[in-house]
């Protein structure tokens, strides 16, 4: 069967993640209590004025097709958020509405790359990245950091990078997996570098913007510098910070020509989204916003608790981070002791011998981490850390 599939199909790799979250759902219904530390979305409910919008959208029967980039009501309240939020002006032709974040990422690959084009990807990554690049016959350019140099890529690294093949920059700021975030001076630093090469567009993903407790304010590349916002293109969505992770709506922004292309792939694709879930979007962004400051808080409690227990353990290194929800520790020492061979062997392990389910860091393109969702509730973080400990 495999000489009948693409070779398109053949290049790109189950999502990690996914595997690892059906594995412990397949584990779930054999009876088996598993600690789930894998998945990457708020255990929070959505808050009820939004539920309530969509039930309003349902009986009001807003059950038929919208605008391809979505209802002009909800770009609406987008563009009113890009003000609010971060100071940027866009207009209805400057923003779309997509089905989640990751159809905004897979949308603009399509639209704007060509076989032999290059995409620099800084190394942990979101697991899907790397993969939508192949998916346009594109290259993608890993670019390694890690722990000593707190994940984030240098300007040097950058600059040494970049080709003429160089088509786009992906940057991820609070980091999924790692929680770190891109002060203002790293990003002017590498923002310098940018400006010498004119053709690389740049794609901020902003999904956790909200999601953060560090003291400083949020910014990206094209709040910093007005002159590189015609090149940059903004990923953000409503599934983080308002817990609808279910509902499926991303959006994005970015110069018109980009996001007319990226209109016309999605046309061409899976068409509007959910009318229901942007009935929920349009109260998420317009309403009550006190869930962010809620959730943060007790994530930043989690992730203080989560980091200094799974310091105590011997093996593991686990540094501190800014925004998100995951830790992402090296736990090279722990894979020595225990006699495995690799990350994968050592998630393998928490998931079949302690029903711990996390996520190999080999997935995000860093072999000897392994991630932890702390997006659950203390007490399975707890339960988590008491199996490991007794390893």
């Amino acid at each position: 069967m495999s000489n009948q599939l693409s070779f398109r199909v053949q290049k790109v790799k189950p999502s990690a993640t996914l595997a690892i979250t059906a594995k412990a759902n397949e584990l779930k219904s054999q009876g088996i209590q598993i600690v789930p530390m894998g998945s990457g979305e708020p255990d929070f409910d959505t808050p009820k004025n939004i539920q309530q919008a969509g039930i309003n959208a349902i009986n009001n029967g807003q059950t038929r097709y919208t605008a391809v980039d979505g209802t002009p009501e909800l770009k609406n309240a987008i563009i009113s958020k890009f003000k609010r939020d971060n100071d940027l002006n866009y207009t209805a032709n400057e923003v779309m509405v997509s089905s989640g974040g990751k159809q905004v990422f897979y949308n603009l690959c399509q639209a704007m790359l060509n076989t032999g084009d290059e995409v620099i990807i800084p190394s942990p990554y979101w697991v899907s990245y790397p993969d939508m690049v192949i998916l346009a016959d594109a290259t993608p350019i890993v670019v390694e950091t890690g722990l000593e140099q707190d994940f984030k890529i240098t300007p040097e690294q950058l600059e040494s990078n970049i080709s003429e093949k160089t088509k786009l920059f992906v940057i991820n700021s609070p980091s999924n997996p790692t929680g770190v975030i891109y002060s203002k001076a790293e990003l002017q630093a590498l923002i310098a570098v940018l400006k010498k090469h004119p053709q690389v567009l740049i794609i901020t993903d902003d999904i956790y913007e909200h999601i953060r407790w560090n003291k400083e304010s949020f910014v990206n590349i094209a709040m910093i510098d007005a002159t590189l916002k015609d090149r940059t293109i903004i990923l953000n969505g409503v599934s983080k910070a308002y817990a609808m992770t279910g509902w499926r709506i991303g959006y994005s922004a970015g110069p018109e020509a980009i996001i007319k292309a990226m209109k016309k792939i999605q046309g061409q694709s899976t068409s509007n989204p959910c009318s229901i879930a942007q009935a929920a979007a349009l109260e998420a962004l317009n309403g009550d916003q006190s869930i962010i400051d809620t959730m943060a808080s007790a994530f930043a409690k989690r992730h203080d608790f989560i980091v200094d227990a799974l310091n105590a353990i011997d093996g593991i290194e686990c540094p501190r981070s800014e925004g998100a929800f995951y830790a992402f520790p090296r736990v090279e020492g722990l894979i020595k002791r225990l006699g495995l061979k690799d990350d994968v062997e050592l998630s393998t392990y928490c998931l079949e011998k302690l029903n711990i389910a996390l996520v190999p860091g080999s997935a995000f393109g860093a072999s000897g981490y392994v991630r932890f969702s702390f997006a659950t509730s203390m007490d399975n973080i707890k339960q988590a850390i008491e199996k490991l400990s007794k390893v």
